[in-house]
């Protein structure tokens, strides 16, 4: 497991122990996951066969899709794979991999939502603005922004954490490399470390936040502003499904990061931890696709074009 007192492999203690539950996880994470990967998959696939759908709004839902299809990847098979076999060990590097990948689409995710808050701000109170406000040149640019900021979110937290010493401390008290259950086996001064951690996430989480904030704050001064109720049915129904996916994500993360390492319960991270690696988004695409009837219109549209494309073997 060691050369010396250098940690080459973490053995992640997974959710539990006991065997008659390791199944019924299996099972269920295995649910999810296909629900994920069909729900985020299928988002995506609909966005591009249909025209319709070829707007700013869609064209960031599509990225979150894709965002959620890889975070779910990172995590949930090697879950999976853990419960099914009982193999639980994690090579140092695979960890690192890992980690980085998740902290960097955490990180794009956060800043996806800003920007479709953003979007959703220029619909709401600019619409006759919105087609020369939201053009495809600055959709772009954002969500390359967040690409580029989560890149670097992850490069910092990596640094961040292994750098330090973990001398014989190698069992991670979570079920994947997290860094806040990473940075606790540290055997050298991890202080540092886990300020570190909490301003880097203070910072893209309260940036993100002020910006869906403030967007709100005049999408819903706005709202107030209208005298017709179908202008207000209709600006709701336009940010009902963004407000819920905000609200799920931030609650989450925010309870899950914004603390000292030291102050962490390990079996209430676990949950949290699995509530936004692995349900959060098979959730995703539920809430932007239930009450949206562009999204079912999308879906009718798609699914007769393949029924009449299907030869008639008649």
């Amino acid at each position: 497991m060691e050369n010396g007192t250098e940690v080459i492999e973490f053995l992640l203690l997974g959710l539990t122990d006991a065997p008659h539950l390791q199944l019924l996880l299996f099972m269920t994470f295995l649910l999810i996951y296909t629900v994920t990967v069909v729900g985020n998959l299928g988002m995506i696939l609909l966005i591009l066969l249909d025209s319709r759908l070829h707007t700013p709004m869609y064209f960031f839902l599509g990225n979150l899709s894709l965002v959620d299809f890889c975070s779910s990847s990172v995590i949930t098979p090697i879950v999976i794979a853990g419960l099914l076999t009982g193999n639980k060990v994690i090579s140092y590097n695979a960890c690192a991999a890992q980690m980085f990948l998740f902290s960097a689409l955490i990180c794009a995710e956060n800043y996806l939502l800003a920007s479709m808050a953003y979007d959703r701000y220029a619909a709401v109170c600019k619409p006759l603005h919105y087609t020369t406000t939201m053009t495809t040149n600055l959709c772009v640019r954002l969500v390359l922004g967040c690409y580029v900021c989560s890149f670097l979110n992850a490069c910092i937290q990596i640094g961040d954490t292994f750098c330090l010493s973990f001398c014989n401390s190698y069992v991670v008290h979570d079920f994947f490399c997290d860094v806040p259950a990473v940075i606790a086996l540290s055997c050298s001064g991890k202080h540092v470390s886990e300020l570190v951690l909490v301003y880097v996430v203070s910072f893209h989480i309260f940036f993100a936040i002020f910006v869906i904030s403030t967007s709100y704050i005049f999408i819903f001064g706005t709202i107030l502003r209208m005298h017709s109720a179908a202008g207000h049915r209709k600006a709701l129904s336009t940010c009902a499904s963004h407000f819920t996916a905000v609200s799920i994500f931030y609650g989450t993360s925010i309870f899950m990061y914004l603390q000292p390492t030291s102050s962490h319960s390990m079996d209430t991270d676990k949950i949290s931890s699995v509530f936004y690696t692995i349900v959060i988004p098979m959730l995703n695409p539920m809430v932007y696709s239930l009450r949206n009837e562009e999204v079912k219109s999308a879906f009718v549209k798609v699914k007769c074009t393949f029924i009449l494309s299907r030869p008639n073997k008649l």
